[in-house]
C-alpha cells in the first residue's frame, strides 16, 4: 500500500511540473527524494524477504537435525584413507562403526546379510563375532556376490587357526524378500529358532555405480539398463520408451519426487517421435536440455538427473514394494532378543522402513521412552526407544553418519540407520 500510495504521488507532481511547460523537464529535489525514497523502500522489501527466505532455511535446518541423531562415533580416517582412500576400492560400507555397534553387546551365533555387496559389512561382522556359527549372504547381483566371496574366503583363512574356521558360509543369488524360504531351505532348525543378527544396506554400491555399462551413474554414458538382477527383464529403457506417458509421469513424481515430472515426461514422450532414448547420455542430454539456469544452474540439473535415474532405478527393481513386504519377514525371522538393522538412502525408504517398525510394535511415532544415560550398562549408542508389546525399536530417530564419515565419504551423507529389536 506504501508503495501505491507513493508511486500515485509521484504521479500528480510530474503532471503538475511538467505537462504544460514546453520547455525541458527539470527534476525538482522533492522529485528526487520521493524516487530515492521509493528506491530505499524496494531494498528494505528485498531485504526483507531475503531474511525470511534465511529464517525458512533455518527453520527447515533445525527440523532436520532434531528429527535425527547424529553419529558420535569416532571414525579413525588414517585407517578409512588406507582401505578406501586411493579410490580404486570397488565399494565403502557405510556407517560401519555404528552397525558394529548394534551388534557389539550381542552373542550374535547366526547372522543374516540381506544385500552382501562386495561384502564389506559381512567381513567386519565375522571378525567382530568369532562366537558366529551359520552366516547367509544375500544378493541378486552376481558380480557382487563373487567379490562378496573372495572377501569373506580372506577373512575365513586369515582366522582359520581360531574358532571362525567353523563357521557355515552360505552366500546365495537370492532377493532378501525370500528370506524365510532360503532360511528353511538351508537349514530347517535356524528356520525355526530364529537368526540373532540380520542387517539391510539399501544403498547402492561403488562398483555398480562406477560401471558405466549397468547405467546407474548420471555422469558416465553407458546402456538405459539400471537392472540389480542382470537377469531380470524389466530395463529403464523399456519404461522411457514403451510404458504409458501417464506411468512416466507417475514414476518421476512419486519415486523421484521431482516437481518438473509433467514437463519432463511430456519431453521423455516427445522423444519416442524421433526414435526415443537408448543411452544414459541421451537422457541426460534431455533433463540438461530441460531444466532451467534459473533453478540452480549446473547443480540445478544434476540434482534433476539424479532424481530421475533413482526413480527409474525404483521402478525397474520394484524397489519400494520389495522393501515393503520385506522388512516384516526379516523380522519374522529374528530369534527372541535378535535385531534388525536397516539403512536407507532416501526419504522414500526411509519412510517405509519407520512405518513398518512402528507397524510392527503397534505403537505411535510419539511413543517413546527416554533412556537413561547414567546407567553404564545401557549402550550409548541407543537414545530413545520405543516400546511395544513383541518389538522395541531402538532408535526413535534414525541414527546419521558422523561428520567425518559424511566429509570422507560424500555418498553417505544420505544415509539413516533404524534398528528394532525382537523380545
Amino acid at each position: 500500500m506504501a508503495l501505491a500510495a507513493i508511486a500515485s504521488a509521484k504521479s500528480l507532481i510530474r503532471k503538475k511540473l511538467f505537462l504544460h511547460s514546453n520547455s525541458p523537464p527539470k527534476f525538482s529535489p522533492f522529485c528526487f527524494s520521493i524516487s530515492t525514497t521509493t528506491a530505499t523502500l524496494k531494498d528494505k522489501n528485498k531485504e526483507t524477504k531475503i531474511q525470511k527466505r534465511k529464517q525458512k532455511w533455518n527453520s527447515e535446518a533445525n527440523l532436520l537435525l532434531k528429527r535425527r541423531t547424529r553419529s558420535d562415533k569416532e571414525l579413525d580416517e588414517e585407517i578409512f584413507l588406507k582401505h578406501y582412500g586411493n579410490g580404486d576400492s570397488v565399494h565403502v560400507p557405510v556407517m560401519l562403526g555404528e552397525v558394529l555397534d548394534v551388534f557389539a553387546s550381542m552373542r550374535l551365533d547366526s547372522f543374516v546379510d540381506c544385500t552382501l555387496g562386495a561384502g564389506g559389512h559381512s567381513s567386519a561382522i565375522i571378525q567382530a563375532h568369532p562366537e558366529m556359527k551359520f552366516y547367509v549372504g544375500l544378493d541378486v547381483d552376481p558380480v557382487a556376490q563373487e567379490m562378496a566371496q573372495s572377501r569373506l574366503k580372506e577373512v575365513l583363512h586369515k582366522d582359520s587357526c581360531d574358532k571362525i574356521s567353523d563357521l557355515q558360509v552360505h552366500t546365495l543369488l537370492k532377493n532378501f524378500k525370500n528370506i524365510k524360504s532360503v532360511l528353511h531351505e538351508i537349514d530347517g532348525e535356524i528356520s525355526a529358532d530364529g537368526v540373532h543378527g540380520i542387517l539391510m544396506d539399501l544403498g547402492m554400491s561403488s562398483m555398480q555405480v562406477n560401471n558405466s555399462e549397468r547405467g546407474f551413474s548420471v555422469l558416465n554414458d553407458g546402456p538405459l539398463d539400471m537392472r540389480m538382477n542382470p537377469e531380470a527383464s524389466l530395463r529403464a529403457e523399456d519404461i522411457l520408451n514403451s510404458w504409458p506417458d501417464s506411468e512416466v509421469g507417475r514414476i518421476l513424481r512419486d519415486y523421484g519426487e521431482e516437481n518438473n515430472w509433467y514437463s519432463l515426461q511430456n519431453k521423455i514422450v516427445k522423444a519416442r517421435l524421433t526414435g526415443g532414448l537408448h543411452s544414459t547420455r541421451a537422457l541426460v542430454d534431455l533433463i540438461r536440455n530441460s531444466t532451467s539456469w534459473s533453478r540452480g544452474g549446473r547443480q540445478g540439473w544434476i540434482k534433476t538427473a539424479t532424481r530421475v535415474f533413482q526413480a527409474l532405478r525404483i521402478a525397474v527393481n520394484d524397489e519400494l514394494n520389495t522393501l515393503k513386504d520385506s522388512i516384516r519377514a526379516c523380522f519374522d525371522s529374528l530369534a527372541s532378543g535378535g535385531r534388525l538393522a536397516v539403512i536407507s538412502f532416501h526419504s522414500l525408504e526411509d519412510r517405509i522402513v519407520k512405518q513398518a517398525f512402528l507397524n510392527i510394535v503397534n505403537c505411535s511415532e510419539d511413543d517413546f521412552v527416554k533412556m537413561d544415560t547414567s546407567d553404564s550398562e545401557k549402550e550409548g549408542w541407543i537414545k530413545q526407544i520405543v516400546q511395544g508389546r513383541d518389538a522395541t525399536i531402538l532408535t526413535k530417530r534414525p541414527i546419521t553418519p558422523s561428520e567425518k564419515e559424511e566429509k570422507l565419504n560424500t555418498r553417505s551423507r544420505s544415509a539413516k540407520l533404524r534398528v528394532i529389536q525382537k523380545i
